[in-house]
């Protein structure tokens, strides 16, 4: 058997080769968690700080006046039991969110259970959630205890709640009114102690009106609420989050210091980060694998052109300003230097060019004077003086 791991790097490792990325675990790493898979009861957050990005860590860096407000509200909202809802783009750190309000909360120190409620068939998500008991349907072989229990004294986390099954939904807020579950198959209730925290990407109101969602569990679950803003919305977070993301991955990778030079600091500001947090940390891994010299620069960084795509949709149409506005997007995500001067002095020389070589010619296309274009031409060196 190859290198064993344990099961916090196993809960990593599973979440990046969802994402396609191995993050440099060999084949008998990767044969190794697919045993201890097999033994894993609960997929909670890992508590290894070394290996994840906990919203602590996270919060130390966070410096965007948004991000300062949100925490300070966490900060007021935490210490009670309220039921929170968490609103917030999918890669804005939704979970990481709803650790800290457990972390800042007297329930720290009990378990924190974080169940995507996506993840599930509507025939096993009513036996994930409150446990089944054995023989209580074909394959029921063993009782099960549900995350609700295993929750029990601490925090429980549904993400993407406006997923739940309507017929879920109702068996959900029975046990948010009773605090007690009843497992699939069983006569008796068993009493709970646990927070809920939700999450979301979509609008519940939304949800509600269209007849997707319960009413009265959308009141319920909304005592607190949070909304995270997106990583576009609040820039003041980008750098800051940048430089932690390379100390983590350096320090994983075993590199030294790196700098991100000032190209690829405005490329990172430039860019739409439709992703959102996620995305940044993904940015930045790729980059220092294949950054030189210690040394982060704007090439390195492969940024998506979704926003760009998603924008064009939108557009419904094509116009003749289409194909400028995309070389501008480029250009801006590219994050050149001196864009200003580097964008007329290129529609200048092209001018240039595309009039042989003719002063004049160039002036009225632009509908400039001639004196400016001589002067451009003469900066850029195209042109002597004496000509």
């Amino acid at each position: 058997m190859g290198t064993e791991i344990s099961v916090p790097q196993a809960i990593i490792l599973l979440m990046n080769i969802m994402d396609n990325d191995h993050m440099g675990f060999t084949p008998q790493e990767l044969e190794s968690f697919y045993a201890q898979e097999e033994n894993m009861n609960l997929l909670t957050l890992p508590n290894s700080q070394s290996l994840t990005t906990s919203i602590r860590a996270t919060a130390q860096v966070f410096e965007d006046p948004k991000s300062l407000a949100l925490l300070a509200r966490i900060q007021k909202i935490a210490p009670s039991d309220a039921n929170v809802l968490i609103i917030g783009e999918t890669g804005t750190g939704k979970e990481l969110i709803a650790r800290h309000v457990h972390d800042l909360s007297h329930r720290k120190g009990k378990p924190f259970v974080a169940v995507n409620c996506g993840a599930f068939s509507e025939n096993l998500v009513e036996s994930e959630l409150f446990g089944h008991e054995k023989g209580a349907f074909t394959g029921a072989f063993a009782a099960k205890t549900g995350w609700f229990e295993a929750a029990n004294g601490g925090t429980i986390f549904l993400d993407e709640i406006g997923d739940l099954p309507l017929s879920i939904q109702v068996k959900l807020l029975r046990v948010l009114q009773e605090r007690e579950v009843v497992r699939l198959g069983a006569r008796k209730p068993t009493p709970i102690d646990v927070r809920l925290v939700a999450a979301t990407n979509v609008r519940l109101e939304e949800a509600v009106l269209a007849g997707n969602f319960r009413e009265d569990l959308f009141y319920r679950l909304r005592v607190a609420h949070l909304e995270i803003p997106t990583l576009r919305d609040r820039p003041g977070d980008i750098l800051p989050l940048a430089e932690y993301f390379v100390g983590e991955y350096r320090r994983r990778l075993g590199y030294g210091q790196i700098e991100i030079d000032e190209d690829a600091q405005r490329k990172l500001l430039s860019h739409a980060w439709p992703g959102n947090i996620r995305e940044l940390e993904n940015a930045i891994h790729h980059a220092l694998l294949i950054c030189k010299a210690n040394r982060l620069r704007s090439e390195d960084l492969q940024l998506s052109s979704i926003q760009l795509h998603r924008a064009r949709q939108e557009s419904g149409h094509a116009s003749l300003g289409d194909p400028l506005q995309q070389a501008l997007h480029q250009l801006f995500e590219a994050g050149h230097s001196s864009l200003y001067e580097h964008i007329e002095d290129t529609v200048i020389r092209t001018a240039y060019h595309y009039c042989h070589n003719n002063q004049v010619q160039t002036a009225r296309l632009l509908g400039v004077s001639r004196n400016i274009v001589r002067a451009r031409l003469i900066k850029m060196g195209a042109i002597s003086a004496l000509k």
